[in-house]
């Protein structure tokens, strides 16, 4: 088994005044030579937006791109003609694939909107670029992974994305236990503590940290508190 810890506090720090972020991994001025990546996933922001603030137009190719929104709501516009306002309980995956030009706004005049932007190499590069999202119901989270993104094209209640990787959401009470097994052999895990603290493999998570894990078939996580956990499956290869 290997394992790497990202404490919280240990994050890169943006602050642009109406962007604050912080990065798990090197991002734009960000860079440590230690944290470039965990086996495909290339980019973890935890991104807080001001209202009807955000990113303009820009320029993606060849990478998977998710947006898991924490509270608030982003309205997304890309070069496909895609138009939509995302919120807590969705998610948004984009295969960038041979290029796309998209917009992530928050379009609240009053409130804050805080998203995870996540990037995942693809599996095949320069793919037609594609756009989806999910809704989920939050009581499905209730003590359990729910799995919200997957490699397969056609499963229920859940989007596909151009790599053999999984994401999941779930909420735990506290003094839960939770067995994940690998879907891939090969594949590690990446967990994010949204909210809450646990233990996982002898290592005490708190809020915003994260382990990477890989050369495991299964992990076990106990909860201390009432607790948040977004849960990646990631190729190390």
């Amino acid at each position: 088994m290997k394992k790497v810890v990202h404490k919280s506090e240990n994050r890169g720090i943006a602050d642009y005044g109406w962007l604050k972020g912080r990065h798990s991994f090197s991002f734009a001025e960000y860079y440590d030579p230690k944290k470039i990546h965990f086996g495909k996933l290339r980019v973890l922001n935890d991104d807080i937006i001001s209202p009807g603030k955000g990113f303009g137009t820009h320029p993606h190719e060849n990478m998977e791109i998710i947006s898991v929104p924490i509270y608030g709501s982003l309205e997304h516009k890309d070069s496909m003609g895609n138009g939509s306002i995302i919120k807590s309980n969705e998610i948004q995956v984009m295969s960038a694939g041979t290029g796309i030009l998209h917009s992530e706004f928050n379009p609240s005049s009053t409130d804050d909107a805080n998203f995870l932007q996540i990037w995942i190499f693809p599996e095949e590069n320069d793919i037609t670029p594609r756009y989806d999202q999910l809704e989920f119901n939050e009581n499905e989270l209730n003590n359990q992974f729910k799995i919200l993104v997957t490699p397969e094209k056609n499963k229920e209640n859940t989007v596909w994305i151009n790599q053999k990787a999984f994401l999941h959401l779930g909420n735990f009470d506290a003094n839960f236990k939770i067995n994940y097994p690998i879907n891939i052999t090969g594949n590690g895990v990446y967990v994010f503590i949204i909210e809450g603290s646990v233990t996982i493999e002898g290592e005490t998570l708190n809020r915003r940290d994260a382990i990477g894990i890989s050369e495991i078939e299964n992990l076990s996580i106990l909860t201390t508190e009432n607790s948040k956990i977004l849960l990646m499956e990631i190729p190390m290869n």
